[in-house]
């Protein structure tokens, strides 16, 4: 069974189910690259960052599945020293896999090291501490988490490797001030800028923004609750992947019956499921989509109000007003303003 998390939504991250291409609705084609992605753990880990970090991946997943044979695709493991059942520090039980069950032949893109109170017992895993100078000498990018640090400076990370191969907190650090997802100017990068600065590097600068935004919005509207709710516990893998891909996409013209395509469904029972599960049509969701998009160009940017329109598939800024006065009572440009102040 793949790995998963229990229990109640914790800091506005929600209970996601994460196993290895878990967003996927369809099969992938053979070209498709598939990158390995290890986030290590143990008892008394700290759950959040630990799910942003599952969590930007697995969207990068979800953005990318309509993409032309291959596009990447990240692979996400929970990793633990003995495998099966890890208990973060807020006593939600997580599903691992065991490092010893990973072979040295196949690499980590990329691997995370938790943090947490339980640090202190991790830092006494001779076995762990081993498999990780392992990877020191692989050459993987490994990044901590927090107090995880102290488990990389046990296994020699914090020492010169000689290769002239930059790794650990230095490399995250360089990855997101080099990168245009910036607001780091230390070494330490937080784990959530290091995973966004990985699918810049991988996918490019357009796709880690908006993976960016989805996952930690700098903006919020008054339609972000609705289109967040593909977050929520009770809507199934399937409604899930296809709001992210209506999301992903909004700014062009799509059609309902692509979008039910690309979960596999009819589309008589990809709109029945999708107003069960979400609230709302598709067609709904989709202008909810493009009207949070409008709001936050306007608030970010000084875009003209036809161009934002335009931008995010409303078509012009005649309709944009039209849609704004209905929904908002405002106008676009009273809104930039009202937000300005």
């Amino acid at each position: 069974m793949g790995n998963q998390f229990l229990g109640k939504n914790l800091m506005g991250y929600s209970s996601i189910a994460y196993r290895k291409c878990a967003m996927e609705p369809h099969v992938l084609p053979e070209s498709c690259t598939a990158k390995r992605i290890g986030i290590v753990l143990f008892n008394g880990f700290a759950l959040p960052d630990a799910a942003a970090i599952a969590e930007v991946f697995q969207s990068a997943n979800a953005l990318t599945e309509v993409e032309p044979s291959g596009t990447t695709r990240y692979d996400v493991s929970l990793l633990s020293a003995t495998g099966g059942s890890i208990a973060s520090s807020s006593s939600v039980i997580v599903w691992t896999e065991g490092i010893e069950a990973q072979r040295d032949s196949e690499r980590f893109h990329a691997l995370f090291v938790a943090g947490g109170g339980g640090v202190t017992d991790a830092l006494r895993d001779e076995h762990l501490i081993a498999w990780l100078r392992r990877a020191h000498w692989r050459g993987e990018l490994v990044f901590s988490i927090g107090e995880g640090r102290a488990i990389l400076d046990a296994a020699g990370f914090g020492k010169a490797a000689g290769d002239g191969t930059k790794r650990y907190d230095e490399r995250a650090g360089e990855m997101v001030q080099t990168g245009s997802v910036s607001g780091s100017s230390s070494a330490s990068a937080s784990p959530f800028r290091t995973a966004i600065a990985v699918i810049e590097d991988d996918l490019g600068v357009e796709i880690a923004r908006q993976i960016a935004d989805w996952v930690a919005p700098s903006t919020d509207s008054p339609f972000r609750g609705i289109v967040r709710k593909n977050a929520s516990v009770g809507v199934s893998e399937q409604i899930k992947a296809s709001a992210k891909w209506l999301e992903a996409n909004g700014n062009r013209h799509i059609s309902i019956e692509e979008a039910a395509q690309i979960v596999g469904m009819s589309d008589r029972n990809f709109l029945r499921r999708f107003k069960i599960e979400m609230g709302v049509t598709p067609s709904d969701y989709l202008l909810y989509v493009r009207l949070d998009m409008s709001c936050r160009l306007l608030v970010e940017t000084d875009l003209p109000v036809d161009k934002v329109a335009r931008h995010c598939g409303i078509g012009s800024g005649g309709r944009l007003a039209k849609l704004f006065r209905k929904h908002l009572m405002t106008t676009p440009t009273e809104y930039r303003t009202s937000k300005q102040i």
